[in-house]
């Protein structure tokens, strides 16, 4: 059975107080603030039964606050990147915030990550605790119409993490959300995760500028380094980061990678496995395609003190395909623009597992 605690986490320059809420099954458990929706902690067993944490994060809140990476935080209203800011809806061009080269990245200013959720601690019907968070986002939000209310809810059953996305509007506006929790199958704070091996049911990516925005391209994996369809390591094309003009623009995976339009959502779209602790994850989600970053930038202490360095967590955003409200080509993979009234819903799920 999953049941949560909460503890006082930190309290923010505003007063406003954050809790953490942790969901508990046996010994595994999942670490969740209300401050950004962020998963702190995600704590399984290794190969040895040892808990190992696997997801990257901070002991106190002054580093969520001042540190970037969005380390586990829900990203919103819209998430990944939008060319130049620019949002176009009937007829209406909103100017979006631009805080990433040029460019509208994770929300804007103050995105969802930055901001405190509210907390409701639900009971499904087998009896265990689910974390619900929502959050009101007003008509003019970052310059966003419509009031939309988002709710997030996080459920953890010892076995993996789901976590069920969903929004509503009441004017037609954009909606993309994504959770940014950094993996390192091998522990928090213990090095590089480009060893870990990665198979990723995605046949095509996203090439960009070099301002990392995709704008109609859709290409092939296969002879690239982004063909993860038969595994290999992340580090295996990280590797060819020299030559690769792809690579090169988001100093090494920054990407987008879309899957075939009719895969079976019930099968995992990527594993993902830690060959030093045996721990697998097997990702899952109703989104029509990811986002791996690598953790290219990472350059900080993280839980424990550790140092959290280049690559030593890396993300499988589940998401819209970025800039989707600019480009035409994207329109056959779903729009993110959605209808006043229209329920915004996706589910995703991480699962972990061992290798012997």
């Amino acid at each position: 059975m999953t049941k949560i605690t909460k503890r006082k986490f930190g309290t923010l320059a505003s007063g406003e107080e954050v809790t953490l809420f942790c969901l508990k099954n046996g010994d595994t458990y999942a670490n969740i603030l209300n401050y950004g929706a962020v998963i702190q902690s995600l704590v399984v067993k290794d190969r040895e039964g040892n808990l190992t944490d696997v997801a990257l994060g901070y002991d106190e809140m002054e580093s969520y606050v001042k540190n970037g990476g969005c380390l586990g935080a829900v990203c919103g209203r819209f998430a990944n990147r939008i060319e130049k800011g620019s949002l176009t809806i009937d007829g209406k061009t909103y100017q979006l915030y631009c805080n990433d080269r040029g460019n509208h990245l994770h929300g804007g200013k103050i995105g969802f990550h930055k901001r405190i959720w509210q907390a409701e601690i639900l009971t499904d019907k087998m009896g265990n605790e689910e974390l619900s968070l929502s959050l009101f986002s007003p008509d003019g939000d970052e310059n966003y119409p419509g009031n939309l209310k988002v709710q997030v809810i996080y459920s953890f059953d010892g076995e993996g993490l789901t976590i069920d996305y969903l929004a509503l509007s009441d004017k037609r506006t954009a909606i993309n959300l994504t959770n940014h929790v950094y993996f390192n199958l091998e522990g928090a704070g213990t090095g590089s995760a480009l060893g870990h091996t990665l198979w990723l049911n995605a046949p095509y990516y996203l090439p960009t500028d070099e301002n990392m925005i995709p704008h109609g391209e859709i290409k092939r994996v296969k002879g690239t380094p982004f063909d993860f369809t038969t595994g290999q390591t992340v580090g295996a094309g990280d590797a060819r980061l020299e030559t690769d003009e792809d690579l090169q623009k988001g100093k090494g995976f920054d990407h987008c990678f879309v899957f075939e339009k009719g895969r079976d959502r019930g099968q995992p779209f990527a594993i993902l496995y830690g060959e030093k602790t045996g721990i697998e994850m097997q990702c899952f989600t109703t989104q029509p395609s990811v986002q791996l970053y690598a953790g290219n930038f990472l350059n900080f202490a993280g839980k424990g003190g550790k140092h959290y360095g280049r690559c030593g967590g890396l993300c499988l955003e589940t998401q819209a395909l970025p800039n989707n409200v600019n480009v035409e080509a994207y329109a056959d993979f779903g729009s993110s623009v959605y209808n006043a009234g229209e329920v915004y819903h996706f589910i995703t799920r991480y699962a972990f597992g061992v290798r012997k």
